[in-house]
């Protein structure tokens, strides 16, 4: 297990938000789900740590998450991704904040990346370079990461900063899944625009739970 960390997860109330509390409270890091309803985030606390028979996981507003976490989770819709940001933004210098936004747009199969590249640029400019903005998870659905089972698909994360990259990816290995640093926070665009291809083939071809693997020959 990577070192015990104070992960504020924004969002935390959703599917992937969620899922991400239970895996990581069940690898023994201190949980904080923000929300813009603090009574929802603190009932959905009191669930995951109900359900595994823990404390470390609890519920707050957004900006008091922000203002108490480590390192910052964004696991919300792509049509609150500025809102929230703006939010938490005086509380984030010096920290990592992982952007695992997918700007989906109607139809969901198509690739429909914002002007300026992608969300976790975006995450980036907004925020400036005093958080270190790391790109990750995009391609995993929520399902997967709650699951106990082993997943046969791998994760790419993108940064500017090799050192914040490295403990993302220690993170996430608390998940159980494999990752690949995938270059600067621009590449995040690729990962992005991933989602819409493994809908599409999901759509197509009738699966459940694409995914992408790297293979070297």
């Amino acid at each position: 297990m990577s070192n015990t960390k104070v992960i504020g997860i924004f969002g935390g109330t959703g599917a992937l938000g969620s899922a991400l509390s239970r895996k990581w409270s069940k690898s023994g890091h201190q949980i904080i789900i923000g929300s813009r309803n603090a009574e929802k985030a603190i009932s959905v606390a009191d669930e995951i740590n109900a359900e595994i028979g823990n404390s470390n996981v609890t519920g707050s507003d957004l900006m008091e998450a922000a203002k108490n976490c480590s390192i910052a989770i964004l696991a919300v819709p792509y049509s609150s991704h500025s809102e929230t940001l703006h939010q938490i933004k005086p509380f984030l210098n010096g920290k990592i904040l992982v952007d695992t936004t997918v700007p989906l747009s109607k139809p969901v199969t198509k690739v429909n990346l914002p002007k300026s590249g992608s969300a976790a640029l975006e995450a980036q400019l907004l925020l400036g370079d005093e958080v270190h903005v790391v790109s990750a998870l995009q391609n995993i659905g929520s399902h997967l990461v709650g699951s106990e089972d082993s997943i046969d698909a791998e994760v790419l994360v993108c940064g500017n900063s090799h050192d914040a990259v490295d403990e993302v990816i220690g993170l996430i290995g608390d998940l159980g899944l494999n990752c690949w640093h995938a270059g600067s926070i621009e590449n995040s665009a690729a990962a992005e625009a991933l989602t819409s291809v493994l809908i599409a083939i999901n759509q197509k071809h009738k699966l459940k739970s694409s995914g992408i693997k790297i293979t070297s020959h």
